[in-house]
């Protein structure tokens, strides 16, 4: 595959991941959501990682809210480079 192949087919993964988690969540996702789309088993897993600075994407606070915050975006398009890097494997 060339890498323009491989852009492709994660900007449309990505993009048909976005649209169901904004179906369901909105654009950020936090709590049970959040880590369970980032494949942490737990909310004490995904503390520990969160501890560690293993958190594969980037998380926020918002102002007078608890806990941390992603974007569905950025789950999306992290969640179709794994699932393309693992295809081509």
């Amino acid at each position: 595959m060339t890498k323009e192949i491989d852009t492709e087919e994660v900007n449309a993964l990505a993009a048909e991941i976005e649209a169901a988690l904004y179906k369901e969540f909105g654009p950020l996702l936090f709590g049970k959501a959040l880590y369970a789309a980032l494949g942490y088993p737990s909310g004490d897993a995904f503390r520990q990682a969160l501890s560690r600075k293993t958190v594969p994407i980037e998380t926020f606070e918002i102002e007078k809210r608890r806990g941390r915050f992603v974007l569905s975006k950025d789950v999306a398009i992290w969640l179709a480079h794994q699932r393309i890097n693992i295809k081509e494997k």
